[in-house]
């Protein structure tokens, strides 16, 4: 069976981590969420996929390849072109994306799955694909029931006693709500789906498809399902998902490394005296990465791989990506560090260099040689910290 990830998106509401890394790239834990979407699609026997890449496109093209180790076939329509010699992405829109890759050769022959490529999903697409195809439907959105209080932050799908979709409204304000099911930009279609889809232009599934086919009083229904559901789609929405990883709270998504005490886990090789830190589950630390003596780590926390949290510095419930050096005077509480970049759980944005705190955050590659783990003497250890103190004001 035939499927489709939605991946070409920039994906500006989750910068600065889509600078470098494509949404369906970004990392639970050191798997990329695009990953979870693919075992996924394998289990309920979707085994070619199609995938639409714009923006980093070699990164996803790279990691996933043909699809061969992954138990499936993936190909890969770019979408974009090489102005003045460089290659510059420009997305066609989710149903655009679709009607390219039919254009090429029609691949879509058979009823098909669409996902967006940012969402961690335990949903039984067996289930709803038997429902979808009992329908009749020529295409069926996947919904999910949200408390009334959070209708403002998605797009509400309004049904009527049959199922059949009768009316959209985007975000709308819980008294004007007309349903708290919502939209999860998971989607069932049949091969005639093409056929109102222009070719060449940009087009948007949910704001122009959708509509059209509600116009048209087409066969289009709405199917409401209880599964797990985590939209990545804003940094807050990124750090809340490592926070209920860690706690155990999504299902089929695991904690890597070594359980190496009650919560706490690593990857290889991670340098670390037990006994004089401070540490307190769940937290995962990455391999290669050294905690220094006197370093405090409160959970749910992730210390991505080959870190450096120097002695005296805080992280209490953030997530700390790969190569980050935290200083002695570093104090982070519920906060993201990426490269030069940290962010708190509202998506604020502080650039450390700008900030002039680049002394307190680092690429632990830049100014941290191997230094082996030998006690240190006493007095040796007073003249550092009189250094940093003076530094840090203190």
């Amino acid at each position: 069976m035939k499927a489709m990830i939605l991946a070409a998106g920039k994906g500006t509401r989750l910068r600065p981590i889509t600078y470098t890394t494509p949404k369906p790239m970004i990392q639970i834990l050191q798997k990329p969420v695009m990953e979870f979407l693919v075992e996924l699609l394998r289990q309920h026997g979707f085994n070619q996929i199609m995938v639409n890449v714009s923006h980093l496109a070699n990164e996803i093209e790279n990691y996933f390849r043909d699809g061969q180790r992954f138990g499936v076939q993936i190909g890969y329509s770019f979408e974009g072109q090489i102005v003045d010699g460089v290659l510059e992405g420009k997305a066609l829109g989710s149903a655009g994306g679709m009607r390219r890759i039919h254009d090429f050769s029609p691949f879509f022959d058979d009823t098909f799955v669409v996902l967006c490529g940012d969402a961690l999903i335990d949903l039984d697409l067996t289930t709803a694909l038997k429902w979808h195809r009992e329908k009749g439907s020529i295409a069926t959105v996947i919904m999910k029931s949200v408390p009334w209080e959070e209708v403002s932050s998605y797009g509400v799908v309004v049904t009527d006693e049959s199922d059949r979709i009768q009316a959209f409204q985007e975000k709308p304000a819980q008294e004007v709500a007309l349903s708290n099911s919502i939209n999860t930009g998971i989607y069932i279609f049949e091969p005639e789906i093409l056929d109102y889809i222009p070719s060449g232009q940009e087009y948007d599934i949910g704001s122009q498809l959708f509509p059209k086919l509600v116009e048209m009083e087409a066969p289009f229904y709405g199917l409401k399902m209880d599964f797990e559901w985590v939209d990545i789609g804003k940094v807050p929405d990124y750090w809340r998902t490592i926070q209920s990883v860690l706690k155990g709270e999504i299902a089929n998504v695991g904690i890597p490394g070594k359980e190496v005490a009650p919560g706490i886990y690593t990857g290889l090789n991670v340098a670390v005296n037990w006994d004089k830190v401070d540490i307190r589950g769940p937290v995962y630390i990455g391999a290669m990465t050294r905690i220094e003596d006197g370093a405090k780590i409160i959970g749910p926390a992730m210390i991505g791989p080959n870190c450096c949290i120097c002695g005296g510095a805080t992280v209490e419930r953030s997530v700390i990506f790969e190569y980050s050096r935290l200083g002695p005077g570093a104090r982070l509480v519920d906060k993201l560090v990426y490269g030069r970049h940290c962010v708190d759980k509202t998506g604020a944005t502080i650039d450390v260099q700008a900030a002039a705190l680049d002394w307190l955050i680092t690429d632990a590659r830049q100014d941290a040689p191997f230094i082996p783990r030998v006690e240190q003497p006493a007095a040796k250890l007073l003249k550092i910290e009189d250094k940093v103190s003076r530094r840090s004001g203190n």
